[in-house]
């Protein structure tokens, strides 16, 4: 049995070359070689790339869509970036970041704690989990920040195993930002109990269909999203800059 495209792509060992049934360029023929050398793997779109002689081949992989680069005559495959040295730009990154962009206005913000500080214009909605320790690093950095509203997301991970409870006491409890804030900032658990309708398995469920594999995670109203801790430089410098995109 050949070996699926997508690990191998995510792994780096995916082999230059690709057999096609003919020279002449297309999408079919492109779609025909990955299909040959790695069934099962799923083409999410091919287009011309900004590089003549060159398509971009989208493709669905374990954590997310992967760009790679073909040839127009579907022979071989290139991984890596593609620069473009007059303006400085790293085109792939770029395409990566605009399939990865979420629609801001999908989210369920009814599903997430609200924080509010100062006028509370500029916005950010942030996947965290209660014993992470980079989430609770990066709610020292959201300290700093004012006239913003922060959408928290509570997103135990499976590794921590009394995260969903902590999760659950904070959603239950009377000021939940309030009881978020203590728990992260302060260490504090709140008391009280943890049996009340919550959303942390929709919050799960959610996101799993983002893709997001890892906290904290943050998401802005431009759709851009950043995974990790940044600090409240860069933080400042995003909600800006998203601001800005939706006018």
């Amino acid at each position: 049995m050949k070996p699926p495209l997508v690990p191998l792509l995510l792994a780096s060992l995916f082999p230059a070359l690709l057999s096609a049934g003919t020279a002449r360029a297309g999408e079919a023929e492109i779609r025909a070689a990955i299909a040959a050398s790695f069934p099962g793997t799923n083409i999410v779109s091919i287009a011309k790339a900004p590089l003549a002689g060159l398509f971009e081949v989208v493709v669905d992989g374990d954590q997310g869509p992967v760009v790679v680069y073909a040839d127009d005559a579907g022979r071989h495959v290139l991984i890596g970036d593609l620069l473009s040295l007059a303006d400085k730009r790293n085109l792939t990154r770029e395409r990566m970041d605009k399939l990865l962009e979420v629609k801001w206005d999908s989210l369920p913000f009814n599903n997430a704690i609200k924080l509010v500080k100062g006028n509370g214009k500029r916005q950010f909605a942030v996947f965290s989990d209660p014993d992470c320790p980079f989430c609770k690093k990066a709610e020292q950095e959201f300290a700093k920040l004012d006239n913003v509203t922060i959408h928290i997301f509570a997103y135990p991970l499976p590794m921590h195993a009394d995260a969903p409870r902590k999760a659950r006491l904070v959603w239950c409890s009377k000021d939940r930002a309030a009881a978020w804030q203590d728990l992260m900032l302060r260490g504090k658990l709140p008391s009280g109990k943890d049996d009340c309708k919550n959303p942390i398995d929709d919050n799960l469920a959610l996101g799993a269909r983002l893709r997001i594999e890892g906290t904290p995670a943050m998401i802005f109203p431009n759709g851009k999203r950043i995974p990790g801790y940044v600090d409240a430089a860069r933080l400042e410098a995003m909600l800006d800059g998203a601001q800005v995109a939706r006018r």
